[in-house]
């Protein structure tokens, strides 16, 4: 089967097409996939800068959509579902995966494959983020930083959906103002002078609830544009450097900033990902929340994809396609 391969950590450009055997496990669902989603930590382990790091060579990509070939007797999918499925940390960009049956999740009919292997990974962060997390409630306005990127471009589609009544994209360029729109976004300002733009908007209010994937100097200003109460989610770092929290702050204002490690939550909390599908497959099959528009690159770059997410090109989710 052809597979993508990291054969050395020089990052996304050392990725290499190779042949490789297929997976063989009577206990696990075996899946002919269409398509395999690509996501910023894909990045950092090309270089080895994860926390979670495979030995090379190995196999990146996290999410996946196609069609189930096989299934353990038993099992909630069987031959010919449509689905899609996480392997967590590696191993989606090749055109065979085996995966065990609670990774596995039914596709709506409505969701193509190429949307369905970039769902997984942004939404159920989102979900966590927002639902178990944020505590977010009916009416709040949610301000997320990254906004056209993937993370940025779920928590846009997935906010109204749970309640929030306005929703505030922060993008890097004007570029980028029209996939932010696309996404939902009740209004989207410049990164340059977001605190001011917020001020405005909510009439020196702030807003409830601050999404951000990006980190860096932005930090201080998101603390600053949060009402009081108002939880600012710390999900990622992609703008580089790790921001230090002055907690007096949180104090006089009533704040919280609040850690969202999704992947680790998995790891302690069993069965979480089939109640979040659960959650979330209901609001796609229905369309109240659409599925995700992404960019697709062909198999053959998919060391470009990845880099993409490094050198903050990409606009909304990015995913490779196998068939």
């Amino acid at each position: 089967m052809r597979a993508i391969q990291i054969p050395r950590l020089d990052g996304p450009q050392a990725a290499e097409l190779v042949e490789l055997d297929e997976p063989t496990d009577e206990n696990a669902v075996i899946i002919e996939v269409h398509a395999a989603g690509v996501a910023f930590p894909d990045a950092l382990q090309s270089r080895g800068l994860y926390q979670y790091k495979p030995e090379v060579p190995y196999v990146p990509g996290a999410e996946l959509a196609g069609v189930v070939r096989s299934a353990p007797a038993g099992s909630h999918v069987a031959a010919g579902d449509r689905v899609a499925g996480l392997t967590m940390l590696f191993g989606a960009m090749a055109e065979i995966v085996a995966l065990q049956p609670e990774f596995v999740f039914r596709l709506p009919d409505n969701v193509s494959f190429e949307a369905g292997a970039g769902l997984l990974f942004n939404d159920m962060t989102m979900h966590f983020a927002l639902r178990t997390r944020g505590r977010i409630a009916d009416g709040e306005t949610v301000l997320v930083h990254g906004a056209a990127g993937g993370i940025g471009t779920s928590a846009l589609r997935l906010a109204p959906a749970f309640g929030a009544s306005r929703t505030i994209a922060v993008v890097s360029s004007e570029a980028k103002m029209d996939v932010a729109k696309a996404a939902g976004a009740s209004d989207v300002v410049l990164a340059e002078g977001f605190k001011d733009a917020v001020k405005e908007l909510t009439e020196n209010r702030g807003v409830d609830i601050v999404v951000d994937p990006v980190g860096g100097d932005r930090f201080t200003d998101s603390l600053r544009s949060l009402a009081p109460g108002g939880r600012l989610l710390v999900i990622g770092f992609t703008g580089g450097d790790i921001p230090t929290v002055k907690v007096n702050r949180l104090l006089l204002n009533n704040i919280d900033a609040v850690g969202v490690g999704w992947g680790a939550w998995t790891m302690t909390h069993p069965n979480y990902l089939q109640e979040q599908w659960a959650d979330l497959e209901p609001l796609l099959a229905s369309g109240k929340v659409s599925a995700p528009q992404p960019e697709i690159f062909p198999l053959e770059r998919a060391g470009d994809a990845i880099a993409s997410l490094e050198n903050r090109t990409a606009k909304g989710k990015v995913v490779v396609k196998l068939r």
